[in-house]
């Protein structure tokens, strides 16, 4: 602190610039969950059946069963907030993700987490039967979890422990395995592949609220050991020896990270399915408003994400009206122009 006192340049100190950008970056934060919260209303406002702000409140404050009531409460409303949830536990997954694989391309994809939840799905349906979508929640999170383990078995063998291209390498194994099944349980088995076909694409269509709240608990307590442990993770960036050399348990940091990243993108492939690019897109957007600081970078990643995936499915009403396009589809519209562009200036990078 002594040559934050001390050194001056040109009339300002160090500290106040400090205070400064600080302060920008929690007006923007602010300004983030403002436009988050209007994305929200506009969600539960907008669609096929237009509805207003009185029938949105009356639907909460004198609920008569109306064709308007039942889409405020029974679709908008659990829809809404799913995405919002949703599209924050995916945006502070790929800043966990980014980190951990040091990959700039990373996102839930790259531990095989999205097709090992739609291998057991499919599995499940196929082998046992089973159809309903409050069933699909808890197996995508097992087969979400199943498959992490295995890459961190993989990605641990040898010598050198566990290590970003191992990481890397392991999870586009698993990832390679567990499509393969799934695509041949899925040419099998037709009637499987018109069952469970929209829940791969991804889509906050037709999900219950209930399933959202048996997994908001597992999100949140995720959310919050992010960023507790967001100062840890700075400290990581800087290299295994270095932060070693400060005393910090760089194995046991990245276990956390890597469970955090399971019950995240777990949880978030169990409500809505597989949805992807929005763990690619989104750090990258952050980190060109807010830099490399993982204290800054998961609030407003959370922020980000639960933008996005409310737009993109807005748009996704729209588009092919009356019919409805899949997020997951939305998401890749958005996301590959963007992962072109990034490429082509350079700016997928740590």
């Amino acid at each position: 602190m002594l040559f934050i006192l001390l050194y001056r340049n040109e009339g300002y100190t160090v500290q106040t610039v400090w205070l400064h950008k600080t302060t920008y970056k929690w007006m923007g934060l602010i300004a983030g969950i403002i436009i988050l919260l209007l994305s929200v209303a506009a969600s539960v406002l907008f669609g096929v059946h237009s509805t207003g702000w009185r029938e949105v409140l009356e639907a909460f404050t004198s609920y008569n069963g109306s064709t308007e009531h039942i889409i405020v409460r029974e679709v908008r409303v659990p829809r809404a907030l799913i995405a919002a949830f949703v599209g924050g536990s995916l945006g502070i997954c790929g800043v966990l993700l980014q980190s951990l694989t040091k990959n700039p391309l990373a996102d839930s994809g790259i531990f095989g987490l999205n097709a090992g939840a739609s291998l057991f799905v499919v599995a499940s349906f196929v082998l046992f039967g089973v159809s309903s979508l409050a069933s699909f929640t808890w197996i995508a999170f097992l087969g979400a979890g199943v498959s992490c383990l295995f890459v961190f078995i993989l990605g641990s063998a040898g010598r050198q422990g566990l290590t970003p291209l191992k990481i890397t390498l392991a999870g586009a194994a698993i990832t390679a395995f567990c499509s393969s099944m799934t695509n041949g349980m899925l040419i099998i088995s037709g009637r499987a592949m018109e069952e469970v076909l929209f829940w791969m694409s991804g889509s906050v269509e037709g999900r219950s609220l209930d399933i959202l709240l048996s997994l908001l608990p597992y999100m949140l307590a995720a959310w919050l050991v992010a960023l507790l442990i967001s100062s840890s993770i700075n400290t990581l960036m800087l290299g295994d020896d270095v932060a070693k050399s400060l005393g910090q348990r760089t194995l046991l940091l990245k276990l956390t990270m890597g469970v955090l990243i399971v019950v995240l993108a777990g949880s978030s492939v169990a409500v809505a399915g597989p949805i992807g690019f929005l763990g690619l897109v989104i750090p990258h957007i952050a980190r060109t408003v807010v830099g490399k600081d993982i204290r800054w970078l998961i609030p407003y990643s959370a922020v980000m994400g639960g933008i996005l995936l409310l737009l993109a499915d807005i748009a996704a009403r729209f588009i092919a009206m009356p019919r409805e396009i899949p997020i997951g589809v939305m998401t890749a519209i958005i996301g590959v122009p963007f992962f072109i562009h990034a490429a082509r200036k350079g700016l997928l990078r740590k």
